[in-house]
């Protein structure tokens, strides 16, 4: 044990006589949570609509202004030709084209039955299914205004439709940020966890310390304990600086025990830590095992749920993340802080952490023993 601690000891007096680093571990992820979370978002606000009315009455009127008053969308102007209303959006000036045929009003007055055309700018696959979305939802509005203010609410067609009111659970404001900011959270821990491990027995190859250390009688086990320790803790420390940071700044809701948080990042962090000493040791230089690195965690970040849902991916990719750490942890920390999800809501994804967590490290030692 206090051979261990003596490289604990190392180990954080390295971390403190490098001026760059502690900057790197705590300041770097506050700049990058700040920034991140509001770039990382798929809502959209103040899409730009170009109107092409062609009935000019007092319905056609009605429903663009209630896009004018929706917060998402913002009114450009009116154009008399649909053929220019397109050239904006070829120039990129506008998301939507509001397109009302003439004699509208007309048609519903006689007919109750009406046409209006939608031309989405669609070049942003993820916008555009937002702003069809809006928009449907505006017209579905104004459609039961119309209802109620042509037939009128005595009449028994009108009597007979059943109000429905929406409650949204776990996320009643649907805020993108109390989303986010979890998934952000474990993005930060995992790139400084990931990168510093990874660089550091490549360090001392680097700089021919690895040397001296493997003609010392250290166990293997206490090497790679005192390698992971410091960054473990220092990683916990800044999980705990981020959430702090999320609650004062974001507001985020934190519903569940932070106890069951840090318990599996404590556990997560096993997994990414020894994943990157594993990096260390099979590389020769700082520049192989940063290039390693990043190239695992982007394919585990981006299949990992944190922008995109999971169940929307194909079946293979769904396969894939059973051994995604990455996406395990992010799930937890949703249903956690969100949910208040307890123990027995999460010990399946907790339990294959365990798994991971136990494999990295017994693959790290015997890796480790067959380079010296």
């Amino acid at each position: 044990m206090r051979t261990v601690l003596l490289i604990i000891q190392k180990e954080f007096i390295q971390v403190f006589r490098n001026r760059m680093m502690l900057p790197l571990i705590f300041v770097v992820p506050i700049i990058q949570l700040l920034i991140i979370v509001h770039a990382a978002t798929f809502e959209v606000k103040d899409a730009r609509i170009c109107v092409v009315d062609h009935d000019l009455s007092t319905t056609s009127r009605k429903l663009v202004s209630t896009f004018e008053a929706s917060p998402f969308f913002q009114v450009l102007g009116y154009s008399a030709d649909y053929k220019e209303a397109e050239k904006l959006i070829r120039a990129n000036k506008a998301d939507l084209i509001l397109s009302i045929q003439a004699g509208f009003e007309k048609q519903l007055l006689r007919e109750r039955y009406g046409q209006v055309h939608l031309s989405i700018n669609a070049i942003n696959q993820q916008a555009a299914g937002v702003i069809q979305a809006y928009s449907m939802m505006i017209i579905r509005d104004y459609n039961r205004q119309l209802i109620v203010d042509w037939i009128g609410r005595s009449t028994p067609a009108q009597a007979r439709m059943i109000p429905v009111e929406y409650a949204y659970w776990f996320n009643p404001e649907l805020s993108y940020i109390n989303f986010m900011v979890p998934g952000i959270l474990v993005l930060l821990v995992t790139i400084i966890g990931l990168l510093l491990s990874a660089m550091n027995i490549v360090r001392e190859k680097e700089i021919g310390t690895i040397e001296q250390i493997n003609v010392t009688p250290i166990h293997k086990y206490q090497f790679i304990a005192g390698k992971l320790i410091p960054f473990w803790i220092l990683a916990l420390l800044e999980l705990a600086f981020g959430l702090t940071l999320g609650k004062f700044l974001f507001d985020i809701p934190m519903v569940g025990s932070l106890w069951i948080i840090f318990m599996t990042a404590a556990e997560y962090l096993l997994v990414v830590l020894s994943y990157g000493l594993f990096l260390s040791t099979v590389t020769n230089t700082q520049q192989q095992a940063m290039f390693l690195a990043f190239f695992s965690m982007m394919i585990f970040l981006l299949m990992s749920g944190l922008f995109t849902p999971v169940e929307s991916m194909p079946a293979w990719a769904q396969e894939f993340n059973r051994i995604n750490p990455i996406a395990y942890f992010i799930r937890i920390m949703r249903m956690v802080l969100l949910k208040g999800s307890g123990v027995s809501d999460i010990l399946k994804p907790f339990l294959s952490l365990g798994v991971m967590a136990l494999t990295t490290l017994l693959l790290t030692v015997w890796r480790y023993r067959k380079t010296v």
